[in-house]
């Protein structure tokens, strides 16, 4: 991250991916160095925690509620939530048109208010995140048991500093695309979390982003392979997507 701070920097922007914390102090640290805003991308990991705290752990922090998501809504949904009184007075403004009284625009804004029904589907289900959050982390631990012995599967590492809620459970493994198919045939769906790294989309190549600027992503995006992780599995599930994992390796 340091190597990338520039003078035209104002933020870093560390994402909490697959529902595991990034390593928040030395980023904290490094913002507190340059005068750096952080805002943590949250959106997969809804209640997850560092070192013992729910995150965000800086001042301001984005969640999404898509449906897929580890406490999702019926619809597409999202909150912001923020310590810092003029960011909350601001984000008030910016998701309503720039108004916080009707017909009176301080700015230009956006139409980005979530749907009151979204809202009461969330309410409803928040109350259930924890034990949905334990579900997927017993599930994941199984995984993780029955797979550590299989030297073509890399499986996750939970950092001593993280509460993994495992929105994801994603594996690195070799010859990654035949797997995924062999899985599909026994009736294993399966996900790739991301095909094409985000510096390789268009619009960022005809910014001068080009293959190579990142290998660690290129190398991962050509491994990686996300395995159904739910709530509602049952060990019969997981055991079985495992079996056909060894059977595909054997």
């Amino acid at each position: 991250i340091e190597a990338a701070i520039t003078k035209r920097t104002k933020a870093i922007m560390p994402i909490h991916l697959y529902g595991q914390a990034s390593d928040m102090d030395p980023i904290i640290s490094l913002s507190n160095k340059y005068n750096l805003t952080i805002i943590e991308d949250c959106c997969q990991s809804h209640n997850a925690q560092y070192k013992g705290t729910t995150l965000p752990v800086t001042e301001t922090g984005a969640f999404s509620f898509y449906p897929g998501k580890n406490l999702g809504a019926f619809g597409d949904a999202g909150a912001l939530v923020t310590d810092n009184k003029s960011v909350y007075e601001k984000v008030l403004r910016l998701r309503n048109d720039g108004s916080v009284e009707k017909y009176v625009h301080t700015m230009f804004g956006y139409k980005s208010r979530m749907d009151n029904i979204q809202a009461a589907i969330l309410s409803v289900k928040l109350p259930y995140l924890p034990e949905w959050s334990e579900k997927r982390r017993h599930w994941a631990a199984l995984y993780s048991l029955l797979l550590s012995d299989v030297t073509e599967v890399k499986i996750p590492k939970e950092m001593p500093y993280s509460y993994h809620v495992y929105h994801l459970y994603v594996i690195e493994c070799e010859r990654r695309d035949k797997l995924k198919a062999y899985l599909k045939k026994h009736g294993v769906d399966t996900v790739i979390h991301y095909p094409i790294p985000i510096h390789l989309q268009t619009p960022y190549r005809e910014q001068g982003y080009k293959p190579g600027m990142f290998p660690v992503t290129e190398k991962r995006a050509k491994s990686i392979l996300s395995l159904p992780i739910f709530p509602e599995l049952t060990e019969e599930d997981v055991r079985s997507v495992c079996r056909t994992i060894r059977s595909f390796y054997s």
